[in-house]
């Protein structure tokens, strides 16, 4: 099986956000692989080991996201890719356009990714990947078997669980308690630095660099610090009266 994962690399989920000037600092900062990306590449290598083929792992980003993909070879995967180009702006619909890209001139028979990303949270790149590449997609899966051509996921729904039986090639993305991520072990960490890696540009994806992102960022800020709560007092209906009036008067929601 030709297995591509999907991966990012996001914040430390403890990490303190720092803003200077409505930009993320991020000197000094730990960066991770995106925590649902671990489910997505433990399955990939499980899968790989019971079925043969090969897991490659699949990223955009900065340069500095070459370690989260050393970690992910470090965990088992066989080859790693990452495109980092400056004129990438890094919008949903791009990076979703410039992985369909890459992919269409690949064999592919499964691919994989996590739910959402913990930094952005939109969980939108792989739902419009899988609609570029024409392929099934069900999201935030628990379960995931295949036999032959045909693949039977387990899907968290509301608190029930939804089974859903789809052909191959098809596009999964996984939720916590698909299984439980492998910590890197020694030897894999010294195998992963003898592992293929690619380090591609536009230049390098035909067509890629045409693609213009829909969206841009104008500002970004921290929410406002939550106010200490009040204590009303007084008989009921004179409280009652004081939090008519701070809802309409300061609250404003009514």
């Amino acid at each position: 099986m030709d297995i591509f994962v999907l991966v990012k690399q996001t914040f430390d989920t403890e990490e303190k956000i720092v803003l200077q000037g409505g930009v993320i600092q991020e000197d000094g900062a730990k960066f991770v692989i995106n925590p649902y990306d671990e489910y997505a590449v433990e399955q990939a290598i499980q899968l790989r080991d019971e079925h043969g083929g090969k897991v490659t792992l699949l990223s955009i980003g900065p340069d500095r996201t070459a370690e989260a993909l050393r970690t992910a070879l470090a965990m088992g995967a066989d080859e790693a890719v990452l495109i980092t180009d400056d004129r990438i702006l890094g919008d949903e619909f791009e990076i979703a356009e410039i992985l369909a890209a890459y992919l269409r001139e690949q064999s592919v028979d499964l691919l994989l990714g996590g739910n959402f990303s913990v930094d952005n949270g939109a969980g939108q790149v792989a739902i419009r990947l899988a609609a570029l590449l024409g392929l099934p997609h069900v999201a935030s899966i628990t379960k995931l078997d295949i036999s032959g051509n045909e693949a039977v996921v387990h899907r968290d729904a509301e608190g029930d669980i939804e089974v859903i039986e789809v052909p191959l090639p098809a596009l999964f993305t996984a939720q916590q308690g698909l299984n439980e991520p492998r910590y890197p072990s020694l030897p894999g960490i010294m195998k992963a630095k003898k592992k293929p890696f690619q380090h591609l540009t536009l230049d390098d994806i035909p067509g890629s660099d045409a693609i213009l992102a829909k969206t841009a960022r104008l500002a970004l800020s921290l929410p406002p610090e939550r106010q200490a709560g009040r204590i009303l007092k007084g008989e009921l209906p004179h409280q009652v009266t004081e939090l008519v009036q701070a809802l309409r008067n300061e609250s404003k929601v009514i």
